[in-house]
């Protein structure tokens, strides 16, 4: 069963069509804004007494959409088979591993990976702040272009698809979702937690886009919103 949503951001305003531009995405990261807001969740009740692992991904964004002068997002479906997150949409990444010699390095090598784009052909844009998963990973989002129809090689034992979404239906907040779960913690005692989904249609396929994967691209739309 689905869980049901609680709360639709309508109240959000959409970014408007010059702060979906390349020159404005190029501009944000050179110049970024000092203080801005970013959705934080205390999820510490998920990760009490577990190690925290560094991992990064990256957000690759492509300077079209199926022909349109539109920027969209180049997003994967992990295999069905997987032992974690099984079948969810994220983006290319996963674990730090020890010849990485930082999370920028770590991203890209898993997108080339993952999805056959090599490290050369990812324009790095900047980063966004650490994303704390339930799961105890500290992941580092990377913003980086990637050529228009890129031919991609997928790895198929972890990705089943790659498939790209608008960036302008990303960054509309009438589009973000809130879920409400109740969860137990270590000692069993209750706990509440909220998450962010996107429900992405394209022709006969749904795309259901949540968890960490929704927060960062949350918190990418706020990053391009805040003031200088």
């Amino acid at each position: 069963m689905e869980v049901p949503v609680v709360k639709v951001d309508t109240d959000l305003p959409a970014l408007n069509a010059s702060q979906l531009s390349e020159h404005y995405l190029r501009d944000r990261f050179l110049y970024p804004p000092q203080h801005w807001h970013h959705d934080v969740q205390d999820l510490e009740p998920f990760y009490l007494q577990k190690p925290l692992r560094s991992a990064a991904v990256l957000i690759p964004i492509a300077s079209t959409f199926e022909g349109r002068p539109e920027l969209s997002v180049l997003l994967t479906q992990r295999s069905m088979h997987l032992k974690d997150h099984a079948g969810q949409i994220s983006f290319p990444g996963g674990r730090l591993d020890p010849q990485d010699d930082s999370a920028v390095t770590a991203a890209l090598r898993e997108t080339w990976e993952e999805v056959g784009i090599a490290p050369a052909q990812v324009d790095v844009l900047g980063a966004l702040p650490q994303y704390l998963t339930g799961t105890a990973y500290e992941v580092t989002p990377v913003v980086g272009m990637v050529p228009e129809n890129a031919p991609l090689t997928l790895q198929t034992d972890e990705v089943a698809e790659a498939f790209t979404v608008p960036l302008s239906f990303l960054m509309t907040p009438a589009n973000h979702r809130w879920h409400e779960t109740v969860l137990a913690r270590p000692d069993g005692t209750p706990v509440t937690r909220r998450w962010l989904s996107m429900d992405y249609v394209k022709g006969n396929r749904r795309y259901f886009i949540w968890g960490a994967t929704a927060a960062m691209l949350r918190n990418l739309y706020w990053f391009l919103r805040a003031d200088k």
